[in-house]
């Protein structure tokens, strides 16, 4: 039940990085957007090249520190995880419920299915997330992250 808990907390962390991100217009965090849909933004004088490297950059940070640092410290530190096997199962599942939350409300009903993350000039180019990174990002949320947290498990063997 901690563990839900805890996973759920890392979905507030990811929902604060994307609404501190488009406070100003979604144009704050077209960083996540295609290359294409990040050139047309350009060309239209909504942003520059740099403010988009300074913004991937700093949500980088956002969200990676978090997932990176809070969620191993959360089971080793708060939970008391034993060993690998504990402790990966755990972050795993912390995993697990963040990366869905992202893959289903973020993704596809936020930003497929509301008009909050559109931006003026590029509807030509929806949906925003669409084959490939799509794929990628499943990916991510179902083998990456897992394995991130199986390293990070076999480090504490060694750590604690």
């Amino acid at each position: 039940m901690l563990v839900l808990l805890e996973g759920i907390v890392m979905c507030f962390v990811l929902l604060i990085v994307c609404v501190v991100g488009i406070a100003n217009g979604p144009v704050g965090l077209v960083t996540f957007y295609e290359p294409e849909v990040q050139e047309r933004v350009v060309e239209l004088g909504l942003t520059t090249r740099g403010r988009i490297r300074r913004n991937t950059i700093l949500a980088g940070i956002a969200l990676f520190v978090p997932a990176l640092l809070l969620v191993p410290y959360m089971v080793y530190g708060t939970n008391g995880a034993q060993g690998f096997r504990e402790g990966f199962t755990q972050m795993a599942l912390i995993a697990l419920v963040f990366g869905l939350f992202d893959r289903i409300f973020i993704d596809w009903w936020w930003v497929g299915h509301t008009r909050t993350w559109v931006i003026p000039g590029t509807e030509d180019l929806m949906p925003y997330i669409a084959g490939r990174t799509l794929v990628n990002k499943w990916i991510g949320t179902l083998v990456v992250f897992p394995l991130a947290y199986a390293l990070i498990a076999w480090l504490m063997t060694f750590l604690g």
